[in-house]
């Protein structure tokens, strides 16, 4: 039996709240959190903490959070719907009701899947949201990839042959760092796992090297770089494209120790020869001369790292965009170099026997409404509506909705809410009842962050240096941890039942795992018995047993004995302080997943994209309409963390900044309200007149307007703000990866 806990003690543990991974040292007093603050002694961190982070005692103790399940019981007076707490028992009957009627009455394919953002940061869904989506046996799945990061997936795909395979910026050993469309100054990085980003770009400076922001807002990381260049929203491909050309028109490609390796350079220097800088000044608004330099710049830099983010992928020509980055970094030397954009090797990477690489795939299903394929086993999140009202065979009827709040982080936020509410069912996981799981028959709430164990299984796979570090619970629950509650979702998709045990999705999950390893060739587990390893697991939940058996069995592992000095959950836990694996070391062309092992750089349909760059281009961004884009605060995390008053609390944050030149053309000044009208839809903001943004282009933030009936989110409503996504277009998006145009949505302002 397990010693309870000290009242009073000091515990470490990694930041479970963006892709940081920050240490955090938690004492705790009297059995409650007393203060939270950065580690010093983290090995990646290094005491570096961001106000997120001190606020998971808010979070724990947020009276709007739920802590049992709830379950629909009708509407009140004002039509806002009923919940009524019960017990999980209860719960899980009513989900396997509502599961079974919907899919006896229209088939499998009318139950659709969102996974939302926070699905990456926690631990039992990243462990156990799979098998939960075969079980369903649905091809209607969708997730926030493609309102963010999707075009980097379908990029490395064609490129490296595999949609995980994602180079990140050596940004510690970097001469010259170049950053398009990101703002890790308020983000804390986004694929590119590095706690303490702004000491880190001051780093870059101070060994002599240099930083260059490009960004149509003069954002704090632009304002911390040597050199911030103001481009109009969306136009990036055409700067890179220009960059290539130059490099290609002047004799600057050396590409190192992958040339052998990499084939379609003649197509390249064909495909962009029309690219000029000088066309490329018309796109996008910087000076020619000025693109010129840049392209010397990096193509005369010892190493460089060209990174691109939200920026550059939630826009038309994202996975372009993201194509064009790796080949800048091909052509100059910089793929998988120190200093460069390299791949990090996790320490829970499966270690397996080269085989012949095959041919990147999209497009093997498609919608039934709008044709777009799938990408990376999913559609588009901009199709959801549609596929929910649009009747005919396939109509989505019920909806799981993981951690996620589409409403108001996808597309025509109107049109997304009529949706959800038009369903004849919906199962929420979700800790608040918020604007889209108000929508619910069920919501089943897991613990809070201090009450589950933590490892971050997807960003150290996007590291900037090879870290591992485990994290267990702070408190105790009665709460269902995430995988226990997808392990009885997936068993009742199963047909098993609502009373069956997850314990039988974790012992088969364990005893796949260990038996796919026990069956590798030269493997020091080959031909070891898997119930023997099954007994050497560390204890603790379903995903921790999960995580210990991929560390033990991965690149840095102690293969259960064999190498007494590998890792396993028990170092770790011996470890609180993480372990460093250490800095980034060439992969190619191990890494690589293609046929032939080789980088084919058209691949994918990328002369294709350049054609339909070179039509629209002057067109799309010379059309005299303002544009408008996103932004990010330090202290928001997308929608969910807008419920904690020590991140909001002060001068409001959700305004519509825009441009002095563009507000005295319009006759609109600072503090009033403004109209933000798109094609699909309008929002009344206050404005903030400021230089910080280009002329050209207005802003307003990702995640707000928690202003409708029904959400439980109390301090949320009183710092609602507006919901930018009714202005995002669905029809909208990057053809390649199916992600919705977020940034650079053509609008106009006229005051309200």
């Amino acid at each position: 039996m397990t010693e309870p806990a000290p009242a009073d003690r000091t515990v470490f543990r990694t930041c479970p709240l963006c892709e940081a991974t920050c240490g955090l040292q938690i004492e705790v007093r009297d059995g409650a959190v007393k203060r939270i603050r950065g580690d010093r002694d983290d090995v990646f961190s290094s005491g570096f903490i961001c106000p997120k982070g001190s606020t998971l005692k808010q979070l724990h103790e947020d009276p709007d959070r739920l802590r049992k399940p709830v379950v629909r019981r009708g509407v009140d007076h004002d039509g806002a719907p009923v919940f009524a707490e019960v017990s999980w028992d209860e719960a899980f009957r009513v989900v396997e009701e509502k599961l079974t009627a919907v899919r006896e009455r229209h088939g499998a394919e009318a139950v659709g899947v969102y996974l939302g953002n926070p699905n990456v940061h926690l631990l039992g869904a990243a462990t156990h949201t799979r098998p939960f989506l075969k079980a369903l046996g649905s091809r209607s799945r969708f997730s926030a990839s493609t309102v963010d990061q999707m075009p980097r997936h379908v990029a490395s795909g064609y490129l490296y042959g595999s949609g995980v395979s994602m180079p990140v910026p050596d940004m510690d050993r970097t001469d010259l760092f170049v950053l398009l469309g990101a703002n890790p100054f308020a983000s804390n990085g986004s694929i590119c796992t590095a706690p303490g980003f702004p000491d880190r770009i001051d780093a870059v400076r101070e060994r002599g090297g240099r930083v260059v922001v490009i960004d149509p807002r003069r954002s704090r990381t632009a304002e911390a770089a040597d050199l911030h260049l103001s481009i109009r929203p969306g136009t990036d491909a055409a700067l890179l494209a220009a960059i290539v050309h130059h490099l290609i028109g002047t004799d600057q490609v050396s590409m190192g120790r992958v040339s052998a390796l990499v084939e379609g350079t003649g197509e390249l220097a064909a495909a962009v020869e029309g690219f000029t800088p000088d066309w490329a000044a018309g796109v996008t608004g910087i000076d020619a001369d000025q693109i010129r330099s840049l392209a010397d710049e990096i193509g005369a830099a010892k190493s460089a790292a060209v990174y691109g983010r939200i920026g550059t992928t939630t826009v038309e020509f994202g996975t372009l965009t993201t194509w064009l980055l790796d080949v800048v970094a091909i052509l100059t030397g910089n793929l998988d170099e120190p200093g460069g954009m390299m791949f990090p090797r996790a320490a829970t990477e499966r270690v397996r026997p080269s085989r012949p690489g095959r041919t990147y795939r999209v497009g093997r299903w498609a919608s039934r409404v709008s044709g777009r394929p799938e990408v990376q086993g999913e559609l588009p999140a901009a199709d959801m509506p549609d596929e929910m009202m649009e009747p005919g065979d396939g109509q989505l009827k019920m909806m799981f909705t993981c951690a996620g709040n589409p409403v108001l982080s996808c597309p025509d936020g109107d049109r997304m809410d009529e949706a959800f509410a038009s369903l004849d069912a919906m199962v929420s996981v979700d800790i608040y009842l918020n604007e889209t799981t108000r929508h619910a028959d069920v919501i089943l709430p897991p613990p809070s962050a201090l009450e589950k164990s933590h490892y971050d299984i997807a960003f150290y796979g996007l590291s900037i240096r090879n870290i591992s570090n485990f994290s267990d619970a702070v408190f105790d629950s009665d709460a269902l941890t995430e995988e226990d509650i997808y392990a009885k979702l997936t068993l009742i998709a199963l047909g098993m039942g609502a009373g069956s045990d997850p314990e039988i999705v974790h012992d088969q999950m364990l005893r796949e795992l260990l038996g796919a390893e026990t069956a590798v060739e030269g493997s020091p587990l080959a031909a070891r018995e898997v119930d023997d390893l099954l007994a050497q697991l560390a204890e603790g939940s379903g995903s921790v047993r999960v995580v210990d058996a991929m560390l033990r069995t991965g690149p840095y592992g102690d293969q259960f004995g064999a190498d007494p000095d590998g890792l396993s959950v028990a170092k770790l836990r011996e470890n609180p302080h993480g372990i460093d694996l250490g800095a980034l070391e060439p992969r190619i062309p191990a890494i690589l997943k293609t046929v032939g092992d080789r980088i084919d750089l058209f691949a994918g349909p990328f002369l294709e994209e350049l054609a339909r760059l070179d039509a629209r281009a002057t067109e799309w961004a010379m059309d005299g309409r303002l544009r408008l884009v996103g932004r990010r605060h330090l202290r928001s995390n997308n929608s969910w963390m807008h419920n904690l008053e020590v991140l909001v609390k002060g001068k409001a944050r959700c305004t519509l900044q825009i441009n002095p030149a563009d507000a005295a053309e319009l006759g609109i000044t600072d503090g009033i309200d403004a109209i933000v009208r798109s094609r699909v839809g309008q929002v009344v903001a206050p404005v903030e007149v400021t230089d910080s943004v280009m002329p050209g282009v207005v802003s307003l933030p990702h995640g707000w307007g928690h202003d409708m009936a029904g959400a439980k989110m109390d301090v949320a409503r009183r710092h609602a703000g507006v919901n930018s996504n009714v202005l995002t277009d669905p029809a909208v998006v990057d053809p390649l990866s199916g992600t919705a145009a977020l940034n650079a949505i053509p609008v106009e302002v006229v005051r309200a």
